[in-house]
Parts: C-alpha cells; sequence; structure tokens
C-alpha cells in the first residue's frame, strides 16, 4: 500500500516506486518478458527502434516494457540510451535492391518481375476480433515463410528504362551526408537531413500530413510503386583489411512511391519519386514518409509552396514526437512565478478597464 507524501525528494522517491507497482501489475499474472514483446509485439518494437534510432530489438522491447506500453516514452529510453553509446565509424549504404524478400507488393504493375509477395500482412483481414487470441489459440504454420532466393529488381527501374520516371539521385562521395544527432537543424535542408528527420518523426504525424497532401493540400497524386520487406547485410569498411566486412543483416521496409510531375520551362513531363525506409516491418510509416517526402521536393522541382507538408521548416520542426513530447509535457512542471505575473497584470488590466468605464458613465449620461 503506497500512500502520498509531502516534500520533494521524498515525494519524487515514492512516486517512482509507485510507478514501479503500476508497471508490474496484478502479481497473479505472470510478467510478460522481453522475448514475448520481441516476439508477439513485433510492430511496436519495430516503430520503437526506427523512430529511437537503434536497431536493438531486445533494447527496443526494454523500453516498451519499462514504458508500460507507452511508444513515446519508450522512444525516448531508446535515444538516450543511444545518447551514451561511442561511435566507431559508419556503415557502407545498404543496398535494398540486393534484399531477401519475404513481403514485395506494387500497385503499378500487376505482374512483376519476380512476381507479387504478399507476405505477413493485415490488409485482408477483415477487422474482426478474434477470441480463439485469447485462449493461447496456435496457428497453423504457413505454407512457406522462405525468403526470396534471388535478388529482384526494382519495379522503378522498369519505368527507368523509358525515361519516364527522374533518375535515382546519386550520392556526392565527396560531400559529407548530414547528421542530425550530431548537428543542429537549420534551413534550407538537403535531401539526406530530410530523410533522416522523416525516418525519426513520429508516424501518426507523418501519416496525417501523407494524407494531406493527397487531399489536395500539396498536388501531390501517388501511386505505390512498391513496398518491400525482407533483409539486408550490413557492411563496414575494415581500414586494415582493405575491404568491406559483413556485421549482419537487419530487417528493413522500403518504399518508393510514384507521383506525377506536369514539368516546368527547362523539365519534361515525367514521374518523380518519393522514399522511405525504416526499420522492421513499418510499411505505415515509409508509405506515409514517401509521401511527405516527395512534398517536401516543392522547391527542388520548381513548384508553388500551398500547403503545410510543402514547407519544410513546419515539417521538419514539429514532425520529432519527443521533442514535442517535452515541450508539451513541460507544462506540467511548476509555473508559478510565471502564472503569478500574468495574474497580477490581468487584475492590473481589469482595474483599469474598471476605472475607464466609470469614467466614461457621466459623459455618457450628460450626452444622452
Amino acid at each position: 500500500m503506497y500512500v502520498a507524501v509531502k516534500g520533494g525528494e521524498r515525494a519524487i522517491e515514492n512516486a517512482h516506486r509507485l510507478l514501479a507497482h503500476e508497471r508490474r501489475g496484478d502479481r497473479d499474472v505472470p510478467e510478460v518478458t522481453l522475448a514475448q514483446i520481441s516476439e508477439q509485439l513485433s510492430l511496436g518494437v519495430d516503430r520503437v527502434m526506427t523512430e529511437g534510432s537503434l536497431y536493438d530489438r531486445e533494447l527496443a522491447a526494454l523500453a516498451i516494457k519499462q514504458a508500460r506500453g507507452d511508444m513515446i516514452e519508450a522512444i525516448f529510453l531508446i535515444r538516450a540510451f543511444r545518447a551514451t553509446l561511442p561511435r566507431f565509424g559508419a556503415t557502407e549504404p545498404v543496398d535494398t535492391g540486393q534484399m531477401q524478400v519475404r513481403r514485395r507488393i506494387s500497385s503499378t504493375f500487376k505482374d512483376i518481375p519476380g512476381g507479387q509477395i504478399l507476405g505477413p500482412t493485415f490488409d485482408y483481414t477483415h477487422r474482426l476480433l478474434d477470441p480463439q487470441l485469447a485462449d493461447g489459440f496456435l496457428p497453423e504454420p504457413p505454407a512457406t515463410s522462405d525468403t526470396s532466393p534471388v535478388a529482384m529488381p526494382r519495379v522503378t527501374d522498369i519505368l527507368g528504362r523509358d525515361g519516364l520516371i527522374e533518375a535515382s539521385p546519386r550520392a556526392d562521395a565527396v560531400l559529407p551526408v548530414g547528421d542530425l544527432t550530431r548537428e543542429p537543424l537549420s534551413f534550407p535542408a538537403d535531401r539526406d537531413l530530410r530523410l533522416q528527420n522523416l525516418a525519426r518523426a513520429d508516424e501518426g504525424f507523418l501519416l496525417a500530413l501523407g494524407y494531406s497532401s493527397q487531399r489536395g493540400y500539396g498536388r501531390s497524386h501517388p501511386f505505390a510503386g512498391e513496398i518491400r520487406l525482407g533483409e539486408v547485410e550490413v557492411e563496414f569498411m575494415a581500414e586494415d583489411a582493405g575491404f568491406a566486412v559483413p556485421l549482419g543483416s537487419i530487417t528493413l521496409t522500403e518504399c518508393q512511391m510514384v507521383n506525377q510531375f506536369k514539368g516546368s520551362a527547362t523539365e519534361a513531363p515525367c514521374f518523380t519519386r518519393g522514399y522511405g525506409l525504416a526499420f522492421g516491418q513499418s510499411e505505415r510509416k515509409t508509405m506515409s514518409m514517401a509521401l511527405v517526402d516527395r512534398s517536401l521536393r516543392a522547391r527542388e522541382l520548381g513548384e508553388e509552396i500551398i500547403a503545410p507538408a510543402q514547407d519544410e521548416e513546419f515539417v521538419m520542426s514539429h514532425s520529432d514526437n519527443v521533442q514535442a513530447t517535452g515541450f508539451v509535457e513541460h507544462l506540467k512542471l511548476p509555473h508559478y512565478v510565471d502564472f503569478q505575473s500574468e495574474l497580477g497584470l490581468l487584475r492590473k488590466l481589469r482595474n483599469e478597464f474598471s476605472e475607464a468605464a466609470d469614467a466614461s458613465s457621466p459623459m455618457q449620461e450628460a450626452a444622452e
């Protein structure tokens, strides 16, 4: 039994103990394990890894458990831990064209090289609660769960061969890639920083912006060129060895949106690209990311900026859920002095208003 106590440190210490008590819940219910969270709440783990910028399923599961399922709090915990880690260098760019695909769909072409692979998805479920899951239901194994044995070409390459879509931008090997985790945000921002910001951005915020662009606030008419999920090998250049050393593989979701572009005085009409990439199975996030990425390219493509999704300062300054949460929740902290100052000013203004009203009353009566 916990009782409230008065006093700064004692009250805070007791609040922490109460939080731990509430987190554990009913002692008669078995405690959830990190393996259970990682395996059975995998999509939540994927989101925490993506927006926390750290690929570690066990740590993400721990953060979710510690945060009592509050995803933004879990993301905050992961980012705080990530900030303590030493950095030895950067890995080589991953090649998603060599992905071992588990899911791959396209809404632009029915028949694509390698075929459509539905994979694990909610897309075709009826959204009805399944009471069997409440009783420890053990599903039948799928007919096949193997990843694709060969690399699959990107769907956008089909359009690229005919010159119907803009060329995929090539990174300048001389210019360093920006790093939002080490450098303050500044504007105008190049696409590398914009994509980093969108990858770490709150999924719900991006979803709303992406939806707004589809409804006309950004003049976006997108097609899902390709969405793919699978494993990609990560390599690190070993200077002593003189070649890249594989570190292992990670699960990624990639989305390439195909958007209309009417052209300009110097550019012929063609399709343009919007891009999204995230850890784990994060389709809604990568689709939203790709929609907003395309909207944020308005300045680059010479389009008029008329909607919030096209305003990079608005999007990038407000998309970070950790920063937004901190600014909103700081309102819970004491603001006694500030409020008393506002209260005193308000009373003074009201007195001046009353005095002015009283002074004007005799003048009005005399005029009448």
